[in-house]
């Protein structure tokens, strides 16, 4: 379930723009990009940052290994993005 507020609720054109390339190009803006735009001071920010540390920081595993791990996880949980 999506809150209303999170889909509908941009208001800065720039998120609004890159929303609706996204759903120009994918027929859809995932709800993931949507929620991390969605207060970026509260949520997106520090979750980006976060993931960005997981991803990219210092690992026995390559960032692809990594990168293959997250899409697998994804398709597992039927998750589009």
């Amino acid at each position: 379930m999506r809150l209303r507020r999170v889909h509908q609720g941009h208001t800065a054109l720039r998120d609004k723009a890159l929303l609706a390339v996204m759903r120009l190009v994918q027929g859809h803006a995932p709800g993931v990009v949507r929620t991390l735009l969605y207060r970026k001071e509260f949520f997106g920010r520090p979750w980006s940052a976060l993931t960005q540390q997981v991803m990219r920081g210092p690992s026995e595993w390559t960032a692809g290994e990594r990168e293959t791990f997250a899409a697998v996880v994804s398709r597992f949980n039927q998750c589009v993005f």
